[in-house]
């Protein structure tokens, strides 16, 4: 098919039009090259997708979708086509407008950026965000080097910033450029909806900006690692606004950050306050903001840094939370073990009996290393007379998964109980394994950072957030 090395003249064209040059980047799913189009006389950029990556017979409709926008914020889509190879394998290829500049991501590692300077490339996405939502498209992967930094030569007194790669981007109603079960959009910069595989729309894309304009300020990502590591983190905590920050950034920031995708300013409303921050710096002096070292979240001060002695009692919280809308359930809780001490964290729905928050895995349910189901509590035999089942509770449903490290111990249970008896599917025990391991792999996370302090005791074995 496409090899990666630099084109000659006598290379075929692609289309009968494009002739591919040397490639400029390359990402899991594509090459981009630099190339040249025959038919206009003009240089455009190529990106080739690979074989497999995308369902080429059902894509058409979005790409007249991107085809169709046009906005001085974006780097347009000019054409598409399809590479057939010798053994019939289809590559689908793009071709983009080629804008010389510099992405963001590479102007960071040069030096700090102005903070108007940086105020003015929020402006720019801001405008290219509400343009392309009010059409439709969800872009789904902002980070730093897909925004170009382009100096058009006419002695403007700044670059302008012009949104680009909409590879994975999301029209409304048709089909993603992406293959059924590839992950989009890039760790460090997914929205917590993303993380937890939740519907994406605007709103995702104005929380990635916000942890791109977050990182010109401090020079580094916030949420980086491996993309459960990342996931984890986002789930976990609001971003950390450095302090010496003005107010109307850290307004800005914590707002288009927020947890609550409905709370995020969209459209118009981003544009406006961006535009306002904008006026504002422009107003002063130009300065560059130095986060000061404690604007980094402070690791937590023990004697003790074990997993628990420090859990993470708000990421439990929402583990629960989470487990409880899987199973569209009242009640879960996780508990964490340790030889002389118990944890427990748990989600309890409004109306639900108090003597729910008694619940103890050690009242009957002792963690085992494997996952347990009961569908109906009142016939099963050893739960049939239990005080959960006959007592004001009147629990009938009961699943639960284990906690388990990496290597293979189990430290914990992560249960989900229901007043009404049915089933669990494969399915929805493959959800809450998924989401136990991504609980286990934050408290493995907090663990390893707090052993660089302290001498590390004895790990604990698993569960929750409060001593008791």
């Amino acid at each position: 098919m496409i090899p990666t090395e630099e084109h000659d003249t006598s290379a075929p064209l692609l289309d009968g039009r494009y002739r591919l040059e040397q490639a400029i980047g390359q990402g899991g799913m594509s090459v981009v090259y630099r190339g040249v189009d025959e038919s206009l006389h003009r240089p455009v950029a190529i990106k080739v997708f690979h074989a497999g990556i995308v369902d080429i017979a059902r894509q058409e409709a979005e790409l007249g979708v991107l085809a169709a926008l046009e906005h001085h914020n974006l780097v347009s889509l000019l054409d598409a086509g399809v590479l057939v190879g010798a053994d019939g394998t289809q590559q689908r290829f793009i071709v983009m407008s080629l804008v010389v500049g510099q992405d963001l991501e590479e102007r960071l590692a040069v030096g700090p950026l102005a903070s108007r300077h940086i105020a003015e490339i929020g402006y720019d996405m801001a405008e290219a965000l509400d343009y392309i939502h009010a059409h439709g498209v969800v872009h789904r992967d902002i980070k730093p080097s897909n925004i170009l930094l382009v100096d058009y030569g006419n002695d403007s007194d700044r670059a302008r910033a012009r949104l680009t790669d909409f590879g994975i981007a999301i029209a409304a109603g048709v089909e993603r450029l992406t293959a059924d079960g590839v992950t989009t959009g890039t760790a460090a910069y997914l929205s917590p909806e993303q993380a937890r595989g939740g519907e994406v729309g605007p709103p995702s894309d104005v929380y990635s900006l916000g942890l791109v304009l977050l990182q010109c300020f401090t020079r580094r990502r916030e949420f980086p690692g491996s993309l459960v590591e990342s996931a984890v983190a986002r789930l976990s905590r609001d971003p950390v606004v450095p302090e010496p920050l003005s107010e109307h950034w850290k307004h800005l920031l914590s707002a288009m950050t927020a947890q609550d995708p409905a709370a995020r300013p969209l459209g118009p409303d981003l544009v406006a306050m961006l535009r306002d921050v904008v006026m504002a710096e422009t107003a002063t002096p130009d300065h560059v903001v130095e986060p000061a070292a404690e604007s980094v979240p402070a690791r937590a001060d023990t004697d003790r840094p074990t997993t628990l002695d420090s859990l993470p009692d708000e990421s439990l919280q929402r583990t629960t939370a989470m487990a409880a809308r899987l199973f569209d359930a009242p009640i879960a809780l996780v508990e964490v073990l340790d030889e002389d001490r118990e944890w427990s964290q748990s989600y309890i729905a409004e109306g639900v009996d108090e003597a729910a928050r008694s619940i103890s895995f050690r009242n009957g349910f002792a963690p085992i290393p494997v996952p347990v189901v009961i569908p109906d509590g009142s016939t099963h035999p050893e739960m049939r007379n239990s005080p959960l089942v006959t007592g004001p509770l009147g629990i009938r449903f009961y699943v639960s998964v284990p906690l388990v490290k990496h290597d293979g111990a189990t430290i914990g249970t992560l249960a989900v109980l229901d007043t009404r008896p049915r089933e669990a599917t494969e399915a929805d025990l493959a959800n809450l394994r998924d989401l136990a391991a991504l609980a286990v792999t934050q408290l493995e996370i907090r663990q390893e950072s707090l052993r660089t302090t302290s001498d590390a005791l004895p790990v604990a074995r698993v569960v929750g957030g409060q001593t008791a």
